[in-house]
């Protein structure tokens, strides 16, 4: 019997070098198009799983494996956008600095025979007070841009971390743990 292929339902390069940390290698990387938008109202977990959902089954077709996720920042019940423009960076680093916030990645995968899974893993970040230099400094450095809350804890960012509470990984865009632990009871045999 032939293993089932995996797709990554995904354009991020840092999934991919996570996945990779564990061994992993998708058969192909297939990103989809979906609207991001959260539904009036919609609070962030409930908005994070259904994203992941929403990228998985875009992605899947029948007999393949197919694996999405999505990250957001949360502050409170609000949702920070993905910073697309220096303005978005730096409003969402005034609004962290000296706070908690939470980021939730959810990952859904969904099987060669359509059954889905889902986990989500939610940790708490708190980030030093920022003073402007720190905050135009980031926001020239462009890393912001693309990132859910206008940050990647993975690069200069990190020194803005005083603490956290959960899965490193899971900040970064990927749980491993969790995303390990869902293919491999769904039944994916690697490489």
């Amino acid at each position: 019997m032939s293993r089932a292929n995996l797709v990554l339902a995904s354009a991020s390069l840092r999934r991919l070098q996570l996945l990779a940390q564990i061994g992993i290698a998708p058969d192909h990387v297939a990103p989809t198009e979906i609207d991001e938008t959260p539904s009036a109202k919609e609070l962030p977990r409930p908005y994070v799983v259904r994203m992941a959902s929403e990228k998985a089954a875009a992605g899947h077709a029948p007999g393949q494996y197919t694996l999405a996720g999505d990250t957001v920042v949360a502050l409170g019940r609000r949702i920070l956008p993905k910073a697309e423009t220096p303005a978005e960076v730096e409003n969402c680093l005034k609004s962290l600095s000296g706070r908690a916030h939470a980021v939730m990645t959810a990952i859904c995968v969904i099987d060669p025979s359509g059954i889905t899974g889902h986990r989500l893993s939610v940790s708490r970040v708190l980030v030093k007070r920022l003073d402007d230099c720190d905050i135009s400094g980031y926001v020239q450095s462009d890393e912001g841009l693309g990132k859910a809350g206008g940050y990647g804890i993975q690069g200069r960012a990190g020194a803005f971390i005083k603490r956290i509470n959960g899965s490193y990984t899971g900040i970064v865009g990927l749980p491993l743990w969790e995303t390990e632990s869902l293919l491999t009871g769904m039944g994916y045999q690697g490489k």
